[in-house]
């Protein structure tokens, strides 16, 4: 169901359109100075649960725009149809594993990405997160190439055939080269994207400092979280504290790319308005302009605490009709979550407008 967000500024002329089940990103822009383009620019459906959250990973950790988890995950079904064992993701060609990479190659992608002590592309985590690495270089060559075609078919072409041949072709090998087999690649993938593109959760437009920063926001969708991590750059790597960073205590945050809850507001309002770095110091950076929960409008921000405003834990951006974007906690991804929901109900602080 399509809901309409009401409570909107009339001052930044912000529309939030939100479907409320599912997850992804539609980003209209209205004001070109007042977006950016995000990796996670779309949902993401069918897809077995032990990818999906690799995939978004992946996804999160790319700051180039072609890059979305229905390309990501396209591309693993053309390679491997999501087959995990030595007899099904096993090529005549030597590749191996879900993402189908040849030894030599994956020992420049490859990472122990899930954490396991073995770098192995026959681990999902290891294999998608090189599969990403490789496709987020690949469509940063293809921008700056400056050949005549969509940067996601010729990171596909770099990827299957490598980039030698981009460049020796000036762009997609034709059909007579090996067989077709990179041109047929490319074509089935970017035909099959549109099997594992999720519904949009949101639209938004406008301009302002409130757009921007919500946009910024919902735009980063599905990026995990990583106690720590996170700047006015995008995503990076965080850290365990001794109490927080762990998840069934394994520290997950040192080997995780993502933001925190402030970091993902940190982000969202740069440059137009440079918010420290805590959610406390945002409190306290804004606190002279509360906002009664009655008068939320999209772009405020909300926190939690455990008892007065040096107890601050968590900071959200209002998206409107109830909604938050946030950065929840370790082992979650940035979402939309309701505002009664989001954290403990009897946390709730107050808010602030920025």
């Amino acid at each position: 169901m399509k809901v309409l967000i009401g409570a909107v500024a009339a001052a930044v002329g912000l529309v939030v359109l939100a479907l409320l089940t599912v997850v992804g990103v539609l980003i209209s822009d209205d004001d070109a100075s007042a977006t950016e383009s995000t990796s996670a620019s779309g949902g993401l459906k069918g897809v077995p649960a032990e990818f999906r959250e690799w995939i978004l990973k992946a996804d999160g950790a790319c700051k180039e725009q072609g890059m979305t988890p229905a390309l990501l995950a396209a591309q693993l079904w053309q390679e491997s149809k999501f087959k995990t064992s030595k007899k099904e993701a096993t090529s005549s060609a030597g590749a191996q594993g879900p993402a189908q990479f040849l030894p030599s190659t994956f020992a420049t992608w490859g990472r122990d990405d899930d954490g396991n002590g073995e770098i192995s592309l026959w681990d999902i985590g290891d294999a998608v997160m090189a599969q990403g690495r490789m496709m987020c270089s690949l469509l940063r060559q293809a921008k700056s190439s400056g050949y005549q075609d969509d940067v996601r078919r010729l990171a596909l072409a770099g990827y299957n055939a490598g980039w030698g041949r981009v460049q020796q072709y000036k762009g997609v090998p034709d059909e007579d080269f090996a067989g077709g087999e990179t041109f047929n690649y490319v074509q089935l993938i970017m035909s099959t994207m549109p099997r594992f593109q999720g519904p949009s959760l949101f639209e938004v437009s406008g301009s302002g400092s409130a757009a921007a920063a919500l946009r910024k926001a919902v735009g980063r969708i599905g990026t995990p979280y990583a106690w720590g991590g996170g700047g006015p750059q995008g995503p990076s790597k965080g850290f365990c504290d001794g109490t927080n960073g762990y998840l069934n205590g394994k520290c997950m945050a040192s080997s995780t790319v993502g933001f925190d809850c402030s970091a993902l507001v940190q982000y969202a309002f740069w440059p137009k308005q440079k918010l420290p770095r805590t959610a406390s110091a945002q409190y306290g950076a804004t606190s002279d302009r509360p906002v009664s929960r009655a008068k939320l409008k999209p772009g405020d921000l909300l926190f939690w605490s455990r008892g007065g405003s040096g107890s601050i834990y968590h900071v959200a951006i209002y998206a409107g009709d109830g909604n938050v974007v946030q950065a929840p906690r370790t082992g979650k991804n940035v979402e939309v979550a309701p505002l009664t929901s989001a954290m403990p109900e009897r946390d709730y602080y107050g808010a602030t407008r920025p």
